[in-house]
């Protein structure tokens, strides 16, 4: 069975990894897995069907370009300054996406998960955008006029024989199970609109819904296994955050198998990169060099971050900084890597088990079989 650990899409914004290192996190956590497991590096997945996209779009751009070039252009300055992705990029609204979104959704209609029926929704009156319940002004006009507008929609069925996420879902041991999100992840609505008015998107008009897209909690999970399909994966396992993987749980149900693929999550903590300055008399006293700040940075802390799933505390960077040099003065220049350890490593890894992490031997074995590739070095912007 062969795994590929791929990023949950990010969502495209006004940000830098330079500025905004935590956005990297998912990306970097599944560039170092896979580095582990001898795989090639796996695109870069990003999100590009949001409200937030369409303003930008209409007031900075206007349609001056296309929307794919508009999205496009601000993805690559993320990654400014240095090289691209070396695995590519992949968006949520790409050609291949679409029609893998399309055929799934195409199953799910036959097998009776989703139906195309009348729904009754809130809709603002001056813009024609799906409000959802409650009396805010809308989203994407300001305006509080709304109405309820009957049309056609896709609408999820939740599966009654199983839960929203059950331990197949979870790309975690047996200890890991992370049981409160398995428990929040299930209150949600039966019934799940997955038809959106969105500028930008998975189209449904091929199914006969004019004017909507695939709510993108749905096109996600489609992003994820159109990348493993290109890589010829078995299994896909999204590197996300405890927090959107209960957002989005429910819309994606019916979007993590297809055709022998099978979609996990692999969740992650938050990390405090506002606080690195604190380390600065610890890099000091180990003399340590840019290479290793920027190995501990991008490749230890994101994957401590698979351990530490409910964040990492500042006051726990230097210890973790501590343990980190430990490994790395452990690592062995000259001599190769124990080939058992390291196997026992990637079986750990394939498994969802963490406790290597806090191994120094296993982690000094890591960093000395990988001290030849760029797996444990790069960046985001290198992958």
């Amino acid at each position: 069975m062969r795994h590929l650990f791929l990023n949950g899409p990010v969502q495209n914004g006004p940000f830098t990894f330079a500025t905004r290192p935590g956005k990297a996190v998912g990306i970097r956590l599944a560039a170092a897995l896979n580095a582990i497991l001898d795989l090639p590096p796996a695109p870069h997945l990003w999100n590009t069907a949001t409200l937030a996209g369409d303003l930008r779009y209409r007031e900075v751009d206007g349609g001056k370009i296309p929307r794919q070039r508009f999205e496009a252009d601000l993805i690559a300055d993320k990654y400014t300054p240095g090289p691209s992705p070396v695995g590519g990029i992949m968006t949520d609204a790409d050609g291949e996406v679409a029609d893998l979104a399309l055929e799934m959704i195409e199953n799910n209609l036959r097998l009776g998960t989703l139906t195309i029926s009348r729904e009754t929704v809130p809709t603002c009156r001056a813009c024609g955008h799906m409000t959802g319940s409650g009396n805010h002004p809308c989203n994407a006009c300001g305006s509080t006029d709304t109405e309820g507008r009957s049309g056609l929609h896709l609408v999820a069925e939740l599966a009654r024989d199983r839960p929203v996420l059950d331990r197949s879902d979870i790309h975690a041991s047996h200890r890991q199970q992370p049981k409160h999100l398995q428990h929040t992840a299930a209150n949600v609505a039966q019934r799940l609109i997955l038809s959106r008015t969105r500028d930008h998107g998975i189209d449904l008009s091929p199914l006969g819904l004019n004017g909507l897209v695939l709510d993108p909690r749905a096109g996600i999970h489609a992003t994820v296994l159109a990348a493993a399909r290109r890589r010829q994966a078995d299994v896909a396992i999204m590197t996300i955050t405890e927090n959107a993987a209960n957002h989005i749980a429910a819309h994606g149900q019916h979007f993590r198998e297809h055709g022998g693929i099978r979609l996990q999550h692999a969740l992650h903590g938050h990390l405090p990169y506002d606080h690195m300055t604190s380390l600065r008399p610890l890099h000091e006293a180990y003399r340590a060099t840019e290479e290793i700040k920027d190995c501990f940075e991008k490749w230890f802390l994101p994957i401590f971050s698979l351990r530490a799933k409910t964040g990492t505390r500042p006051d726990q960077l230097p210890a973790l900084f501590k343990q980190y040099m430990r490994a790395h003065l452990a690592a062995k220049p000259v001599v190769a890597a124990d080939e058992a350890v390291f196997e026992a490593v990637q079986r750990s890894v394939s498994a969802g088990d963490t406790e290597w992490i806090t191994d120094k031997q296993a982690l000094a074995n890591v960093m000395t079989a990988l001290r030849d590739t760029s797996g444990h070095r790069g960046g985001a912007g290198r992958d």
